[in-house]
C-alpha cells in the first residue's frame, strides 16, 4: 500500500485553514466577522451548495470528477512520460493561461528549483519549458537554445484557435519539418478537445499523440486533466499521489456545512469581504516553491468572479483583482501598504509546516548584537518568524487575512491545495450569482485580434475597430 492510501498519512498530510484573522474576535468588529455575519448566509450557502451539487452531476463541473475518474488516462500518460524520459532532452508546453501557468505552478512547487540546470542524472527526466507568450524574442531565444531532434512540444489548446499558441505551433511544425524530416510527428503531442477545432484535426491529420480535454473542464480549471499530468509525469511527479490528494480534498469539500467545508468557509469569507468592499486579493507564499501558485491563482480567481453581469442579467460589476506577493522578499516593498494602506485587501498567507531542505545560520559575528541573535538559528525558523510577524502586524492593524498551511510540499498536499481553491473559486462564483466559468471579457480582446489579423468571419469587428475614435496628438507626449 503506497503512502498516500493510508488513513493515517492522509490525516497528517491533510491542508489546515486559519481564519482567525479574518473574524472580529482578533481584528475588531469594524473590519472582522462574526459567526453572525456567516450565519446569515445560511439561505445563500445552502442555495449555492444546491447548485455546484446539481453542475458537479450534469458535467458542469467536471473537473471536480478528475481525481477520481481518469485511470485509463493516467495509465497512458505514466506510458507515454516513460517512453519521452528515455530520449528526450526538452519537454516544452506550448500554451497560455492555465494550459501553462499550471504545469508551471506544479513543477515549481515539486522538483528542485533549479530542475533545468541539474545534471541529466539528478533531474532524471528532460528540462522543462514553458513557452506562454508571443514576444518574438522569447521564442527565438528559446528554440535558439534546444536541439529539436531531441525536444517533444507538448501543444495545449482546448479550442484549437487559441492565437498565441497556434502561432507558436505553426512557427514549431514548420521547424520539426525542415530540421527532422518524416519523423517530425513523433515530436508533437497535443492535448486538445475530442472533437471540436482546429488542433484536433491537424493532430489527426497529422498522426500526432493526443491527450482529450474533457468537455466540462475549462482552461483554468485543467491543471489535474492532461493538461498538466503530462508535463508532470514527463519530469518526474507521482501523478498519482497528486490526484489521490485532490481526491482527499474533494471528499472534504462535498459537506455542505460551510463549519466542516473549508472551501466554502474561505468562499463565505471572501464573499462578505467583497461585500464590504475588499476589492483586492493578495496571495502570499512563504515558500519559493509555491510562488508561481499565485501566478495561476491570479488567472483563476480574475477570470472566473471578474464579471460584468450576473445570471439573471444585472450588472453587477463584481470580483477581486489578485495581487501576487511572495514572503519575505514583498515584506520589504509591498507589506508596507497592506498595513498601512486602504482597507481594501484580503490577505491569504501559504505556509509551509516542514521545509524540505534546512539550513543553519553559523554563529558567527557574537561580537555584533544587531545579527549576532540570528546565529544558532536556521532559515526555516527564521522564514517562519518572519510570517508569524507579517501575520501579527497585519492582525494588529486589523487588516483581513488567512493562512492555509501545507504540513509539507509533496504531490498529496499540492493536490489538496488546487482542489481546494478550485472548489472555493465556484464556490464565491456561486455565492455572487455569476458564472465563474466563461470569461466574456477576454473574448472581446480575442475578437478584436482576429479581426485585426484578418480572420474571416471578423469583417464586421474590424469595420467597428477602424471606425473608434483617432487619437489626438495633444494627449501624446
Amino acid at each position: 500500500m503506497t503512502r498516500y492510501q493510508q488513513s493515517h498519512w492522509q490525516n497528517e498530510m491533510r491542508l489546515t485553514i486559519d481564519f482567525n484573522n479574518m473574524m472580529e474576535d482578533y481584528i475588531g468588529p469594524e473590519e472582522g466577522f462574526s459567526k453572525e455575519h456567516i450565519d446569515a448566509l445560511t439561505v445563500k450557502i445552502a442555495k449555492a451548495h444546491q447548485s455546484m451539487t446539481v453542475k458537479r452531476n450534469t458535467g458542469a463541473m467536471d473537473w471536480r470528477k478528475l481525481p477520481l475518474d481518469q485511470q485509463e488516462v493516467v495509465r497512458d500518460i505514466l506510458e507515454t512520460a516513460q517512453g519521452i524520459r528515455s530520449w528526450c532532452e526538452n519537454f516544452i508546453v506550448l500554451g497560455i493561461g492555465g494550459s501553462a501557468l499550471g504545469p508551471l505552478a506544479v513543477h515549481t512547487a515539486l522538483n528542485h528549483l533549479h530542475y533545468n540546470e541539474l545534471p541529466v542524472e539528478k533531474r532524471g527526466g528532460p528540462k522543462f519549458y514553458v513557452l506562454d507568450n508571443v514576444d518574438p524574442e522569447r521564442v527565438h531565444d528559446l528554440l535558439d537554445i534546444i536541439d529539436p531532434a531531441t525536444t517533444v512540444f507538448n501543444v495545449i489548446s482546448k479550442s484549437g484557435s487559441t492565437s498565441e499558441t497556434m502561432a507558436q505551433f505553426m512557427i514549431v511544425y514548420q521547424m520539426l519539418q525542415e530540421k527532422i524530416g518524416d519523423q517530425y510527428a513523433k515530436h508533437v503531442i497535443a492535448t486538445t478537445d475530442a472533437e471540436k477545432g482546429n488542433l484536433i484535426k491537424i493532430a489527426r491529420q497529422e498522426g500526432f499523440k493526443t491527450f482529450i480535454i474533457p468537455g466540462g473542464v475549462g482552461g483554468r480549471f485543467s491543471e489535474l486533466s492532461p493538461v498538466g499530468l503530462l508535463a508532470a509525469a514527463v519530469c518526474g511527479i507521482d501523478i498519482k499521489e497528486l490526484l489521490a490528494g485532490a481526491a482527499f480534498m474533494e471528499e472534504i469539500c462535498g459537506e455542505a456545512n460551510v463549519y466542516q467545508n473549508p472551501a466554502y468557509m474561505l468562499g463565505a469569507l471572501q464573499y462578505l469581504a467583497m461585500r464590504r468592499g475588499k476589492n483586492i486579493s493578495v496571495m502570499m507564499p512563504y515558500t519559493d516553491s509555491l510562488k508561481y501558485f499565485a501566478d495561476w491563482y491570479a488567472q483563476l480567481w480574475a477570470e472566473s468572479l471578474g464579471k460584468r453581469t450576473s445570471l439573471t442579467g444585472e450588472e453587477v460589476f463584481v470580483g477581486q483583482t489578485p495581487v501576487k506577493a511572495l514572503g519575505t522578499t514583498d515584506q520589504h516593498s509591498q507589506v508596507q501598504l497592506y498595513t498601512e494602506g486602504p482597507f481594501d485587501k484580503v490577505v491569504t498567507f501559504l505556509t509551509v509546516g516542514r521545509y524540505r531542505k534546512e539550513i543553519n545560520i553559523p554563529k558567527v559575528f557574537e561580537e555584533i548584537q544587531g545579527i549576532a541573535f540570528l546565529g544558532g538559528h536556521t532559515l526555516s525558523e527564521l522564514i517562519t518568524a518572519e510570517q508569524m510577524a507579517t501575520e501579527y502586524a497585519l492582525m494588529k492593524a486589523q487588516r483581513l487575512n488567512f493562512t492555509i498551511s501545507l504540513p509539507e510540499i509533496n504531490a498529496f498536499t499540492i493536490g489538496q491545495l488546487i482542489q481546494l481553491l478550485e472548489i472555493e473559486t465556484a464556490f464565491t462564483g456561486e455565492l455572487l450569482n455569476i458564472n465563474a466559468f466563461d470569461q466574456p471579457g477576454v473574448e472581446e480582446g480575442k475578437n478584436a485580434t482576429y479581426a485585426l489579423l484578418g480572420r474571416p468571419g471578423y469583417e464586421a469587428k474590424k469595420e467597428e475597430l477602424e471606425s473608434r475614435p483617432i487619437k489626438k496628438i495633444e494627449f501624446t507626449l
